[in-house]
């Protein structure tokens, strides 16, 4: 899978204790808009997806993730790599935290089922929603003005990413 972007905030010690969490997460469009999770508490959006468990591969983990968070169910036959972002940072607990968050384009089953949210998930009233990718990328910047945060700094380069991408595909057509 290619590498999209490398995130180094150089804010840790590089002789500190590394701690790895790989996540996948999935690009879902329907009628024109693109699947997130948005937060009504904080105001912005991700792509729905999270953590790579022991013993999961990265489409597995996307496929699972995706459900638990929107209730849509990926249909795995459609997903297609889009590509990776590398990013390491001093953790909230750990010295040194290491994050390859795997991309892809993917489809869903027409229908939804009920969310299954962490309680940090809860805490932060993700909603599942379907939005304009335009709509998208004005909420991240509009958080990234108030508050410096690296997941939404990623997210935000990613959806710029993926509106380049589809551009570019529109362009070709």
């Amino acid at each position: 899978m290619k590498l999209l972007f490398d995130m180094d905030k150089k804010d840790y010690d590089p002789d500190g204790e590394a701690f790895s969490r790989p996540s996948a997460r999935g690009i879902i469009f329907r009628d024109g808009r693109i699947a997130v999770i948005y937060s009504r508490k904080y105001g912005y959006c991700k792509l729905p997806g999270g953590g790579i468990e022991d013993g999961e591969d990265n489409i597995t983990a996307m496929i699972r993730e995706v459900k638990e968070e929107t209730g849509l169910s990926v249909k795995a036959d459609t997903v297609r790599e889009f590509g990776y972002v590398h990013r390491i940072q001093k953790g909230r607990h750990e010295p040194v935290f290491i994050q390859d968050n795997y991309y892809y384009f993917c489809e869903a089953e027409d229908g939804q089922e009920q969310t299954q949210l962490s309680q940090n998930e809860k805490e932060a009233d993700f909603v599942p929603a379907f939005m304009e990718l335009q709509e998208v990328i004005r909420i991240n910047e509009e958080f990234a003005k108030r508050e410096d945060h690296a997941m939404i700094e990623r997210e935000l380069r990613v959806f710029r990413l993926i509106a380049e991408h589809i551009s570019g595909r529109e362009d070709k057509n």
